[in-house]
């Protein structure tokens, strides 16, 4: 039997013992400064690959990577029945909007969706590990801006933010209503489309 690379083992040894997710950087930081970064990411790839279609496997969320049940596995460790609760449209329009315009304030937010937010929508979402303040913007008043959190990428599956479904996507999967012609999708940071989210009262 081929010796396993001592950098594949010293970084899956890391990964094992951590209690979070973990950067490449971060990694390296455990292994040892002198290993190359690229030699650090060369043996996440290569773990990533060794553990495909196994019990578990190792995933990158954002820059972040750590180890995971394999998805179709995952019904065998939950010993209750977890209770879940749906999330309200008002909920569901303010998530989208953060994801796809972050980092964006309540008052931006408002303005998207037209209607008033209820303090109640953004802490279920910061509640639920999905949403987190992400600083103040340099403006008059300083308002508090809000972001995605890894938790929202984890949940919904997602590398990072730029696998999020295009507008296309979503409309043809029956997420979206109609857009009439006249009215102009923005798009977001990074050239982003911005999610068009049909508007309704604010029930939480």
């Amino acid at each position: 039997m081929t010796p396993a690379d001592p950098i594949v083992r010293a970084v899956e040894a890391v990964l094992f013992a951590a209690t979070e997710p973990l950067s490449a950087e971060t990694i390296r930081g455990h292994v040892g400064q002198d290993v190359p970064a690229g030699a650090v990411r060369a043996a996440l790839d290569r773990l990533a690959d060794d553990y495909a279609g196994r019990g578990i496997a190792l995933v990158r969320r954002g820059e972040r990577w750590h180890f995971e049940t394999a998805g179709d596995l995952a019904h065998l460790l939950r010993r209750d029945r977890e209770d879940s609760r749906r999330l309200s449209r008002a909920g569901i329009e303010t998530l989208a909007i953060i994801a796809y315009h972050e980092p964006v304030t309540r008052a931006e937010i408002e303005a998207i969706r037209g209607v008033q937010t209820a303090k109640g929508t953004l802490d279920v979402l910061m509640e639920a590990g999905w949403v987190r303040p992400a600083g103040r913007r340099e403006v008059p008043g300083r308002p508090l801006t809000f972001a995605t959190t890894a938790g929202f990428l984890d949940h919904f599956g997602l590398a990072s933010r730029r696998d999020l479904p295009g507008i296309e996507d979503l409309r043809a999967a029956g997420l979206l209503d109609p857009v009439p012609a006249e009215i102009n999708i923005d798009e977001g940071e990074d050239g982003e489309a911005a999610l068009p989210v049909a508007m309704d009262d604010d029930r939480d």
